[in-house]
């Protein structure tokens, strides 16, 4: 007898794959022309447009154009992470006992 629920391979959506309102939303996007990354480019480009706004529009695109950078974990040549102070002694000068 076959088994019944639990997961099995390849069931169910494949990661990524967009469900039907998105892939309804995108379509109507597509055939409209224009994107809203377009409108924003086409702003930033728009020379009789004010610097503040095609500023905005830069700022607006950027994500879209240049995604964010992740963070980075600098580790020794060994593979092993440096470690950082846990704490920090603050030593008063040494007196030598004259006077100048």
């Amino acid at each position: 007898m076959a088994e019944r629920g639990g997961k099995r391979p390849g069931a169910g959506r494949k990661a990524g794959a967009p469900n039907k309102a998105t892939a309804a939303r995108q379509e109507a996007v597509a055939s409209s022309g224009l994107t809203p990354l377009d409108y924003m480019l086409s702003i930033l480009r728009d020379e009789t447009k004010t610097v503040e706004d095609r500023f905005e529009a830069a700022k607006a695109a950027a994500p879209y154009v240049h995604p964010k950078l992740a963070t980075v974990d600098h580790q020794s040549s060994d593979g092993s992470m440096s470690q950082k102070p846990t704490t920090i002694v603050f030593r008063s000068p040494e007196v030598d006992g004259s006077n100048d």
